[in-house]
């Protein structure tokens, strides 16, 4: 069982009916692994919150190990060479997630510092002027520890096909990379 502390349950499930009650309500049935039981019953007698959302798998820890290495590979392929974090940091400007933040004038400098120190993959960049007087506008990029299984994919067919474009022979085989992929869900 998948818990957030003193926030609830997440958990995966299917809806398997939906319906109207007698007040006219949606009344919506779901399929849920039976470990979950008891908790839910210390919850069905007041409100709950609900988030419904389509179940996407995580990335696994070979897709994240499998990433780094060919950061790696592209990083020292190049003259001079880069760090892997500076070609990871760089695919992810190129296809990674991100969202545009009109910031005030005065607290950019500070926000793309705070944001930097979520990790490697998490940086700001001051875009330029924004709409609102006063502010700028900041692209805050996420780093691919917060991806999904589509994000994660996308940004490792970057790395792979910017890895061939150069003429890198990886030591993943196509094979190998494959299996990270489908693997994503068993992490």
């Amino acid at each position: 069982m998948v818990q957030e502390p003193e926030e609830g349950l997440v958990m995966r499930g299917r809806i398997k009916d939906l319906g109207f009650g007698l007040t006219g309500d949606l009344t919506v049935t779901l399929a849920l692994p039976q470990a979950y039981t008891e908790d839910l019953r210390q919850l069905k007698d007041g409100d709950v919150e609900v988030e419904i959302k389509k179940y996407r798998n995580k990335r696994s820890r070979d897709a994240n190990a499998l990433c780094w290495i060919i950061c790696h590979e592209i990083g020292m392929s190049m003259s001079p060479p880069l760090p892997k974090e500076t070609v990871y940091r760089r695919a992810i400007r190129d296809v990674g997630e991100f969202v545009p933040l009109p910031i005030k004038e005065i607290a950019v400098d500070a926000f793309i510092r705070n944001w930097g120190a979520n990790g490697v993959g998490w940086f700001a960049e001051d875009a330029g002027k924004s709409k609102l007087e006063g502010f700028r506008l900041v692209l805050a990029y996420y780093g691919s520890s917060t991806y999904d299984t589509k994000q994660m994919g996308r940004l490792l067919d970057y790395l792979v096909d910017e890895a061939e474009q150069i003429g890198i022979t990886l030591r993943a085989s196509k094979r190998d990379i494959e299996e990270a992929k489908r693997r994503w869900g068993d992490a």
